[in-house]
């Protein structure tokens, strides 16, 4: 018997990366799993190696709209939501100074206006499930501040902020909101990057996690595991931020 057998889970940014280590994670575990991203081609791949109970939808996680009809599509192919993995985000890098303005915005309509759509679009379908855990994916950056990507450090201390009130909210319809902030994680993203990797390596563990080691923390607060946590952060960054 799987951790979550009875779990039907969206999950956002979900083709590649930390989205498609949650994917697998909640699919082997037994939930049914859609699988949303801008990304069509690795989605739909994705979606085809995990089989029939894997879907891909297209998602711009800033379009409320389509926020509507993916969870139409999942509900009518799965049954009702319950479980939301809010992880599509993206980052720019510049100094204060030289960020645009329409830099700084498109960050936080992904990061941040993607996680309130999200949380707004399934709250009626878990209702109906009459159980629901959602997992925004903030940041060390949620915690603490790092130069040059301003957008992404804002963004993150929102996600954080508006878990806290998402759960206050939605706790009387047995769903649960919790936040879960990574430090560095072994992507194709920080594989390349001398930045990511020396802030590693000050870490009391000093690698970069892996996402398969995200993929489990989620895996716990979608479960019912987790059942008495809500408005919580879960932080995964090796001690980055002990220090």
């Amino acid at each position: 018997m799987g951790r979550v057998d009875s779990k039907h889970v969206i999950v956002t940014g979900g083709a590649r990366g930390m989205g498609a280590a949650f994917a697998r994670r909640l699919a082997t575990e037994g939930a049914r799993v859609v699988i949303a991203d801008v990304l069509l081609e690795e989605g739909a791949a994705l979606a085809a190696e995990l089989g029939e109970n894997a879907l891909f939808l297209p998602l711009d996680v800033t379009d409320e709209g389509a926020w509507t009809e993916v969870v139409a599509v999942a509900e009518e192919r799965f049954g009702p939501v319950s479980g939301l993995v809010n992880n599509a985000g993206i980052v720019h890098v510049d100094p204060i100074e030289e960020l645009s303005e329409a830099d700084y915005r498109k960050v936080i309509d992904v990061n941040q206006v993607g996680v309130f759509l999200g949380m707004k679009a399934v709250v009626a379908s878990m209702r109906r499930a009459g159980v629901g855990s959602i997992v925004n994916i903030s940041s060390t950056g949620g915690l603490i501040g790092y130069s040059n990507i301003l957008g992404y450090v804002a963004s993150k201390w929102a996600v954080r902020g508006m878990s806290k009130t998402a759960a206050q909210e939605f706790a009387v319809d047995n769903i649960r909101v919790n936040s879960v902030h990574p430090g560095i994680v072994a992507t194709e993203m920080v594989a390349t990057s001398e930045r990511s990797q020396s802030i590693a390596s000050t870490q009391p563990i000093a690698r970069p996690g892996t996402p398969e080691e995200l993929a489990n923390l989620v895996l716990f607060l979608i479960s019912d595991e987790s059942s008495y946590s809500t408005g919580s952060e879960f932080i995964a960054d090796g001690g980055f931020t002990t220090q």
